[in-house]
C-alpha cells in the first residue's frame, strides 16, 4: 500500500517517475518505458507541453484526424477533429459530402454576450443597496479600466453590470451579474480579473457610504467567478433542402426518411433519456474541434448542457421539420470560443488547426464548430433510421478489436474482407482470428 509523499512538486520529472513506477507498478521498468515512449524527441516542444500543466510526467496522446468538404456559408473548409472515438470524423464526413450538393450548411452568429459574477452577502435594507449600486456603479467601470483598455481597443469590454436580488432563494445573498464582450479571446482571465476588481471596488466604497449602517457596510464577497454558462453568446447552424433532395444510397424514400427523421428529433425533444444520448452525439463532432483548437471544451459542455434544460426539461439540442416539401435541420447553442490567446496561441497542432480553419474569427470558429455537431447528430440519426447504428460503427470499431488481439497487418487485411459479409462483435472477431491462425499453423 503506498504512503503520501511529501514535495512531490518539487521532484523532477524523471524522479516523479521513478516514485511512481515503484510505487504504483509490478513491472516498474515497464511503466517508465511507456511513459518516456511518449515524450517528444523535441526537448524544446517538450518542454512547453510540460508546463501546459503540474507534474508533468509524459503525454497523452489523441488522433487527430480531419473531415473534408464542409460547405458553411458558401465557403469550403477541412475541418480538424481530436477525438479517439471510431467512426466520428468518418460520419462529420459523410454528412459534409452528403450536403455539400445540397446547398451545404448555412450559420450565423446571433449573439456574443458573456457572463460574470459577484456574488456576496449584504444583510441589511434592499433599497439601500440597491441606492448603492446605483451611485457607485460608475466606478465599477472606472477603476477597471485599466483593465479593460486593450479589449476595448479591439471593440470589447464590459457591457453593462447589474445588481441581482436573489435573498429569496438565499438569505442575503446578491450578485454583480456583469456582461462582456470579448471579441477573438474566449476572455476567462480578463473577465475574473474585471470581476475580482468589482469585488474589492464593492467592499472598498461600501465604507464610505453614508447610506449604509456600520454594519450594512460589512459586505461578505463569497466570489467572483465568469459564468460557463452563456445563453446570450449564440450560434445557429442548419441544413436544409426539398424532401426529395434527400434520396441517395440509403435514402430510397426520402418522404419516409425525413418523416421518420423528424419524428426521431421530436422523440430526442420530449424524452430526456433519449436527449441525453442524441445530444451526446451532437457533442462529438463539437468537442472533437474545439479540443483541436485549444478551446476549452468542460466550459463549452458545461454550458451546452445546461442550455438543453433551459425550459425545466432536458431535450434535444436539434430540431427538425418538413414545411411545403421542404425538409430542414437546425441547432441553436451556446458557444463561447476563442482564437487568441491560451492553448490557441501556444499549441502547435491547435495553431495548426486554426490555420486549417483559415485563421477564423472567434465567430467563424462558433460557426464552424456548431455545423460540426448538426453534421455529426446528422450522421446519427441517418444511421438510426435507416441502416442503424451499429453497421457503420462496428466497421470502425473493427480496427480496434484486432489492434487489441494484436493482429498483424496481413490478418487485419484478411479480417476486414471476412467482415465485409458477417456480423462483427468481439467475440466474432476473436474466434474467426483464432481460425485464421491454426489454418496458417497447420
Amino acid at each position: 500500500m503506498s504512503k503520501p509523499i511529501a514535495g512531490f512538486s518539487k521532484l523532477s520529472k524523471s524522479e516523479k517517475i521513478d516514485w511512481i513506477a515503484t510505487t504504483y507498478f509490478q513491472d516498474a521498468e515497464n511503466a517508465k518505458s511507456i511513459l518516456k515512449s511518449y515524450w517528444n524527441d523535441d526537448e524544446k516542444l517538450q518542454q512547453l507541453h510540460d508546463e501546459f500543466i503540474e507534474n508533468t510526467i509524459s503525454n497523452f496522446y489523441l488522433p487527430f484526424g480531419i473531415a473534408p468538404n464542409f460547405d458553411i456559408n458558401g465557403k469550403l473548409y477541412t475541418i480538424p477533429m481530436a477525438i479517439e472515438e471510431s467512426s466520428v470524423v468518418a460520419a462529420a464526413s459523410k454528412s459534409a459530402k452528403f450536403w455539400l450538393d445540397r446547398g451545404g450548411f448555412k450559420a450565423e452568429v446571433i449573439s456574443t454576450t458573456k457572463i460574470g459574477q459577484v456574488h456576496f452577502i449584504f444583510d441589511g435594507d434592499s433599497e439601500k443597496i440597491e441606492q448603492f449600486f446605483e451611485q457607485t456603479k460608475s466606478k465599477f467601470f472606472a477603476q477597471t479600466e485599466s483593465l479593460t483598455a486593450n479589449m476595448q481597443k479591439r471593440g470589447g469590454g464590459i457591457l453593462d453590470i447589474k445588481l441581482v436580488d436573489k435573498t429569496k432563494d438565499l438569505k442575503g445573498y446578491y450578485q454583480l451579474h456583469a456582461t462582456f464582450e470579448t471579441q477573438n479571446a474566449m476572455g476567462a482571465n480578463f473577465i475574473n480579473s474585471c470581476l475580482e476588481q468589482f469585488a474589492s471596488t464593492l467592499q472598498t466604497e461600501a465604507k464610505y457610504y453614508d447610506g449604509l449602517s456600520e454594519s450594512e457596510k460589512n459586505i461578505q464577497v463569497v466570489m467572483s467567478i465568469l459564468s460557463n454558462y452563456v445563453p446570450d453568446c449564440l450560434v445557429k447552424a442548419e441544413v436544409s433542402c426539398k424532401v426529395e433532395n434527400l434520396k441517395d444510397n440509403d435514402i430510397k424514400n426520402p418522404q419516409e426518411f425525413a418523416e421518420k427523421f423528424v419524428q426521431a428529433v421530436r422523440i430526442a425533444e420530449i424524452e430526456p433519456y433519449r436527449a441525453v444520448t442524441h445530444n451526446k452525439g451532437i457533442m462529438n463532432g463539437i468537442d472533437a474541434v474545439v479540443l483541436a483548437t485549444g478551446n476549452d471544451f468542460r466550459a463549452v459542455e458545461a454550458g451546452v448542457h445546461a442550455y438543453a434544460s433551459k425550459n425545466g426539461t432536458y431535450s434535444s439540442l436539434t430540431h427538425a421539420s418538413i414545411n411545403n416539401g421542404v425538409f430542414k435541420f437546425w441547432m441553436e447553442i451556446p458557444l463561447a470560443l476563442g482564437t487568441v490567446g491560451g492553448l490557441t496561441s501556444l499549441h502547435p497542432l491547435a495553431k495548426l488547426s486554426l490555420e486549417l480553419l483559415q485563421k477564423p474569427s472567434a465567430k467563424e470558429l462558433m460557426q464552424i464548430v456548431a455545423v460540426a455537431g448538426l453534421a455529426q447528430n446528422f450522421a446519427a440519426l441517418r444511421s438510426l433510421t435507416t441502416t442503424g447504428i451499429q453497421e457503420g460503427h462496428m466497421k470502425m470499431h473493427l480496427m480496434n478489436i484486432l489492434n487489441q488481439l494484436d493482429a498483424t497487418n496481413d490478418e487485419k487485411s484478411k479480417m476486414i474482407e471476412h467482415f465485409k459479409s458477417n456480423t462483427i462483435s468481439h467475440h466474432a472477431v476473436e474466434e474467426a482470428l483464432r481460425d485464421l491462425r491454426l489454418a496458417i499453423d497447420n
